[in-house]
């Protein structure tokens, strides 16, 4: 069973589950199989698993943020960097076709390089210079203000709209940063993960 539609996960370069799991602050953690751990994770609760490719990947459509979902909230930017202190590098997906809210983060030694997200038409966060992955998709390359929208006219509208990602674009970039979670193959989730529920929310420092 794979994952990356409908839902949230994070990449961790170089990092063993248990200290992610750990820097997540889960708790009641047990030993799953990836699959067991990926369908629990999409219901309730992060999945964390073995490193693939040198990523781990944590895994939780509602629960892997301990924060309201997606990264449109204010205290996203915050968190990531308190988590990228304790981790090193740290990249954030977020894939949710329903409200059209997509987004992708990356965050080194505590601070935050590339942050976009779009949800539902508007574009709550565009942090940091456009990388050469994104140009390469076309897509998260356009930010605006709301005074420039109002005088848009349809040649800015359809150059808006064409570099506007959607659920697939999101797996591509991550295949770019990191790795894609839908083109692990079989293999490499055979060692069990970490499965848990999340502490209560820890506030953090920018």
């Amino acid at each position: 069973m794979s994952f990356g539609f409908k839902t949230t996960w994070l990449a961790v370069r170089d990092r063993p589950a248990s200290e992610v799991a750990d820097a997540l602050g889960l708790a009641q953690t047990e030993a799953l199989p990836w699959d067991e751990g990926v369908q629990r994770a999409y219901d309730r609760g992060v999945f964390v698993t073995q490193p693939v490719h040198g990523w781990t990947l944590a895994h939780g459509r509602r629960d892997l943020l301990t924060l309201p979902y997606g990264p449109v909230d204010v205290g996203f930017p915050a968190w990531l960097t308190a988590l990228s202190r304790q981790l090193g590098e740290v990249q954030l997906f977020a894939n949710e076709r329903g409200w059209s809210h997509h987004a992708w983060t990356w965050a080194s030694q505590g601070a935050i390089v590339r942050a976009f997200a779009i949800s539902d038409g508007a574009l709550p966060l565009f942090i940091g210079a456009v990388t050469p992955a994104e140009r390469e998709l076309n897509k998260g390359i356009r930010t605006y203000a709301n005074d420039d929208v109002r005088n848009w006219g349809d040649a800015e509208w359809d150059a808006w709209h064409a570099t506007t990602p959607d659920e697939f674009d999101v797996l591509r970039l991550a295949g770019r940063w990191s790795v894609d979670p839908t083109r692990i193959d079989g293999s490499q989730t055979d060692i069990a993960g970490i499965f848990g529920m999340p502490g209560p929310r820890r506030s953090v420092e920018a």
